[in-house]
């Protein structure tokens, strides 16, 4: 992490404790025992983890657009890092994860909450139903942090609304598509599109521009650069969900093969293949079977030169009329190398 992208962190991640210890502040209608449970799995969970991506982009956004005073957008961006926490425990419950960024997921921990307790009642279902709650917590308190904003909030709740509708319903087709994962090359790009193109990169770009008022022109070179790196960083996504280290990763290993997920990687492994190997994978046996297969027909190389491709394609775009700050310049090129390297979020 540079010097820039660490002073970038350090202003949202301030202000985001801040904004966090408000928030909390105002559930004194609670026990004190709930009250704690908010803390330890939803404010521990926003402050201590990830890599603050895409509130990078909301500042980075903002900078481009020609946005000259920091403290202006740094309510969008917190905004975007509470939407993203959201996201991130629903798609936990979704995916029937067990770990997230090397600790439990929250409806496992809170499953595990109501055993001890001796509370009558499924525990499963428990702590699905009050992960829940806890992402529905978080979405709120993006709103009410965002009104932070200023004279530009109802541009800024624009895009915010846009992102989170797109990655609804992306999120939606990556679960309606997930079993038998059977989904082609167009329909895999599809649910990247909007699962984590938009939504990890070209929104919070977005967002970041509404805050500063930015021109059209920047808009779309903002989204010239933003579209082919989301895809650049979901193909990593794939790339990790099939080979990554558990340890760097938070989830299982092999966790696509695991869930059936339709990915490009996994689209275009079966299209090379039409191997059964890739399907219906129960354990990690099944998961090393099918890693060597997607090596050895070539899929993992094609991804590689495909995420290789996208961000080139990113970064030229940066270099468009009518051109951005050179400091803007050099922050985004910097994230599409970290996109494109697998940077978790």
């Amino acid at each position: 992490m540079t010097s820039q992208a660490g002073q970038v962190r350090e202003l949202i991640d301030r202000h985001l404790a801040r904004l966090l210890d408000e928030q909390v502040g105002r559930l004194d209608f609670l026990d004190g025992p709930d009250v704690d449970l908010v803390r330890e799995l939803l404010v521990a969970f926003v402050l201590e983890g990830g890599k603050r991506l895409r509130p990078a982009f909301v500042y980075w956004g903002y900078r481009a657009a020609g946005g000259g005073r920091p403290e202006e957008v740094l309510p969008a961006a917190c905004a975007m890092e509470l939407v993203h926490a959201a996201a991130l425990l629903l798609d936990d419950v979704m995916d029937e994860a067990d770990t997230r960024r090397g600790r439990a997921a929250a409806h496992v921990a809170l499953a595990g909450l109501h055993r001890r307790s001796g509370r009558r009642g499924d525990a499963g279902r428990f702590g699905e139903s009050a992960a829940t709650l806890l992402a529905l917590l978080a979405l709120s308190w993006a709103d009410a942090v965002l009104l932070e904003t200023g004279p530009r909030l109802e541009a800024a709740l624009d895009v915010l609304t846009r992102l989170r509708v797109e990655t609804i319903c992306g999120q939606y087709l990556d679960l309606a598509r997930a079993p038998g994962g059977n989904g082609d090359d167009e329909q895999a790009r599809l649910i990247s599109l909007y699962k984590s193109a938009k939504y990890t990169v070209e929104r919070p770009l977005h967002l970041g521009h509404a805050v500063a008022g930015g021109c059209p022109g920047t808009l779309r070179l903002l989204s010239a650069y933003a579209l082919p790196l989301g895809e650049a960083f979901q193909l990593r996504d794939d790339v990790n969900g099939v080979f990554g280290d558990p340890a760097s990763t938070g989830k299982p290993a092999g966790a696509d093969l695991l869930q059936g997920k339709a990915t490009y990687l996994l689209a275009v492994a079966r299209r090379r293949t039409g191997s059964p190997v890739l399907d219906g994978v129960t354990d990690q046996r099944g998961v090393a079977a099918a890693r060597r297969l997607i090596v050895e027909c070539g899929a993992l190389d094609a991804a590689e030169q495909r995420i290789a491709a996208l961000a080139g394609e990113a970064v030229a775009a940066l270099d468009e009329p009518p051109g951005i700050p050179p400091e803007a310049r050099q922050a985004l090129v910097e994230l599409a190398a970290l996109c494109a390297a697998g940077a978790p979020g």
